[in-house]
């Protein structure tokens, strides 16, 4: 689901919500439960369980504020948040991978805005995960799982025309 609005004639807001339950209805596979401690349980059928590496729940919303042209003609700041809830390693729901939140910005500057020769040129530079968290993006079994990726800052010059 999601959600797009012009709160008003500056400001904008996107929003967006997945729930995905994900599960093996018919399966005829198993697989030893594996414990954090390197130990390893009963073998477990796979029927029922949730699929490795799909979150139920995603959620993300952003606002892009571009204020009135009498001000900082063409220029804009834009934000927002994104949840991954949490997903399993394993085909058995062995190992939880906990879920996170990131937060990101950017600012954008429409040339067109101030120079009508410069229309459709657009410049944007963005931070994503704006606070450096640390997290475990996700995991391929019990032993092995990979960091997320840390504070990204980047930019880009775009033409439409």
């Amino acid at each position: 689901m999601s959600a797009n609005a012009n709160i008003t004639h500056d400001l904008r807001f996107n929003a967006s919500y997945t729930y995905d339950e994900a599960t093996y209805l018919d399966s005829n596979l198993s697989d030893t439960q594996a414990y954090a401690d390197g130990s390893t349980g009963s073998v477990v059928a796979e029927k029922g369980k949730y699929v490795e590496s799909i979150p139920r729940n995603m959620v993300s919303a952003f606002l892009d504020y571009t204020p009135p042209a009498r001000f900082l003609k063409g220029f804009g700041i834009n934000g927002g948040v994104r949840y991954k809830g949490f997903t399993y390693s394993d085909a058995v729901n062995s190992y939880k991978v906990p879920a996170y939140v990131l937060f990101d910005i950017g600012a954008h500057y429409d040339f067109g805005q101030a120079f009508t020769s410069l229309k459709g040129l657009r410049a944007q530079l963005s931070i994503s995960n704006l606070t450096n968290k640390y997290y475990i993006a996700s995991c391929g079994g019990t032993y092995s799982c990979y960091i997320g990726q840390g504070r990204r800052v980047y930019g880009n010059l775009s033409y439409s025309w």
